[in-house]
């Protein structure tokens, strides 16, 4: 048999690449430790709940734009995307006040039977 070996060729970094990287790691980051900040320092309530669903959403929103290039795409994409993920929240937190009414009722009914 004979004995091949394979020649690995080192290709030049890109430090273009790898300071935006580290530059959304810190954004990603700060955003996270803020999180944990508000988490332990405000009261729980409505309050801290909104905050955190729209901390989510901003890391959500510049995950998708950064990683998934959405950031560089047409705006008409970017928009046919977002405006059914506005509906689908629309709907679930509707269903989730809906159905909170509807217990109330039950339970307002079951405790004058």
């Amino acid at each position: 048999m004979s004995d091949q070996r394979r020649k690995v060729v080192a290709q030049p970094v890109d430090t273009g690449k790898i300071k935006k990287l580290w530059r959304i790691a810190l954004i990603l980051g700060v955003v996270t430790v803020t999180e944990f900040l508000f988490a332990v320092m405000l009261p729980r309530g409505l309050w801290l709940i909104i905050l955190f669903v729209t901390l989510t959403l901003v890391k959500a929103f510049y995950i998708v734009s950064e990683f998934m290039h959405l950031k560089y795409e047409a705006k008409i994409l970017i928009g046919s995307i977002l405006i059914p993920l506005i509906f689908l929240v629309w709907l679930v937190i509707a269903l989730l006040v809906e159905g909170n009414t509807i217990l109330e009722m039950l339970n307002f009914t079951q405790a004058n039977v």
